[in-house]
């Protein structure tokens, strides 16, 4: 049986401990989770992953080598070694490096005049970064078996893969970004000679996967602008440097249409959707479902409903935006000012347009998966208007589930609108006038074209499952 091995920073489980000091285990979501089932069947899969929690290291510490076999948990199919790292160096490479640095380099998110600073502490972060990404290489080229393929994930460990390489030259490497990629002029914020790790980290892979052809371009052209030795073949897809050849792959990532609907017939997803409709009435429903990242653009897309409601009056009392904005990232503050700032834009629309039997907007800031899913099915509008994102599966689910032909506002900077803007709204997502516009266009959408649009967007949404998505990379090593 041929073998696989997974490095992610999180796991496909997390633990908790009750206060009698019980264990509980919660299986995890996302693509990657998803991914494995298409595989795990007829491989030895290992996931190597970071212990982020006391109840983590308590679960990790109980089984030998800290590694827990798929045997005694749902691990989605996976044995699991989680790794026990220094909390410092855990906090300085996870927070201050990967999401305060790599994530806002990617998301173009700095407010340029005041940072980033990138001083004697960032280098200190940095040094963390590299005992971060070295104790993940460290742990793979010890479980690998020989010519193993290993599938490294996202810009947590950029390095990851040059370091597995140096340690052990045989295996077979792949990297996946799931985020966007910086275009050299952004990409240059970066100190020169951190700027040149990430990209030849990444380029000690044999295969290095993009969400689009947009990020695969960006990462192309920072090679071959700011690596001197590095010769790029466009049309091969290609990157040549210090002495070896790493193919640029594009891997679009879709939704499991079936599972996804199962999970949705599901009771307590019926009980948050009867609970919804005793809220909204009769009333047409705007939805966005979104984590308080800074990238999600949640405050501009408030605005822009607010927008709406001046503009074109007669929409009040006929419409309710519904607004999940899901706790994101706590421990920055930047993300806790953020949390605070789509609080007060709430605010301000139901102190200005509510009345005493119409609340125009219902904002949740709580993790409420049944209660995302039912929104879903009964939206007449999606408003999807990242700042910039890798994917976004939020506007892929959506039509998917949607019971009535949801129409979908999608910003051009997320990854998805390279798949779904031919059949979405499509907006700029700093132009909270055309945001507005484009909300009420889908309003007044006749319900045949919405539900036309609405199947075309299931076709493509549908087109890349999460498992052929994981087994398309592992098939490009070969």
């Amino acid at each position: 049986m041929s073998q696989v091995l997974v490095a992610s920073n999180r796991g496909p489980v997390s633990f908790s401990l009750s206060d009698d000091g019980a264990l509980s285990m919660r299986r995890g979501g996302g693509g990657l989770v998803s991914g494995l089932a298409g595989v795990a069947a007829e491989t030895d899969v290992l996931w190597v992953c970071a212990a982020l929690g006391d109840a983590d290291r308590t679960a990790a510490g109980q089984a030998p080598d800290n590694r827990l076999e798929r045997a005694g948990h749902d691990t989605g199919g996976a044995s699991v070694r989680m790794l026990d790292i220094p909390e410092a160096t855990f906090h300085r490479a996870y927070n201050a490096v990967a999401n305060s640095t790599l994530w806002f380099v990617h998301h173009l998110l700095y407010d340029t005049p005041r940072s980033p600073h990138f001083d004697a502490r960032a280098r200190r972060d940095w040094q963390s970064y590299e005992a971060y990404n070295a104790a993940f290489a460290d742990a793979l080229a010890l479980d690998a078996a020989p010519g193993a393929k290993a599938a490294i994930q996202d810009y947590h460990l950029s390095l990851a893969p040059r370091m597995l390489r140096d340690r052990r030259p045989d295996l077979k490497i792949a990297h996946f970004s799931h985020t966007p990629w910086a275009p050299p002029e952004y990409y240059r914020l970066l100190p020169d000679d951190i700027g040149e790790q990430v990209l030849r980290g990444i380029l000690g892979a044999d295969h290095a996967g993009f969400l689009t052809e947009r990020w695969a371009s960006a990462f192309l052209d920072c090679c071959e602008r700011l690596l001197p030795d590095a010769r790029v073949d466009r049309a091969a897809r290609t990157v040549a440097s210090s002495g070896r050849v790493t193919r640029i792959g594009v891997h679009g990532l879709g939704v499991d249409g079936a599972a996804l609907r199962e999970r949705a017939a599901r009771p307590d997803v019926a009980e948050r959707a009867e609970a919804l409709r005793a809220q909204v009435g009769d009333r047409q429903l705007i939805v966005r479902i979104d984590r308080t990242e800074l990238s999600k653009n949640i405050v501009r897309g408030l605005a822009a409903y607010r927008e709406l409601l001046l503009n074109h009056p007669e929409w009040r009392g006929r419409v309710v935006h519904l607004a999940f904005a899901y706790p994101s990232r706590t421990d920055l503050p930047e993300y806790r000012d953020y949390t605070a700032a789509v609080r007060r834009a709430a605010q301000q629309i139901t102190d200005e347009f509510g009345t005493p039997d119409w609340d125009p907007l219902i904002l949740q800031v709580k993790d409420d998966y049944p209660r995302s899913l039912a929104a879903y099915g009964l939206a007449d509008v999606l408003v999807v208007n990242p700042i910039r994102d890798g994917m976004n599966l939020v506007a892929k689910e959506g039509p998917i589930l949607s019971g009535r032909g949801c129409a979908l506002v999608l910003s051009r900077e997320a990854g998805a609108a390279a798949e779904l803007a031919d059949n979405a709204l499509v907006v700029n997502p700093y132009d909270v006038s055309q945001t507005a516009e484009a909300l009420h266009r889908a309003l007044l959408m006749p319900s045949r074209e919405r539900e036309e649009r609405r199947a075309r967007l299931v076709a493509a949404a549908t087109a890349l499952p999460p498992q052929r998505w994981f087994a398309d990379q592992l098939a490009a090593l070969g």
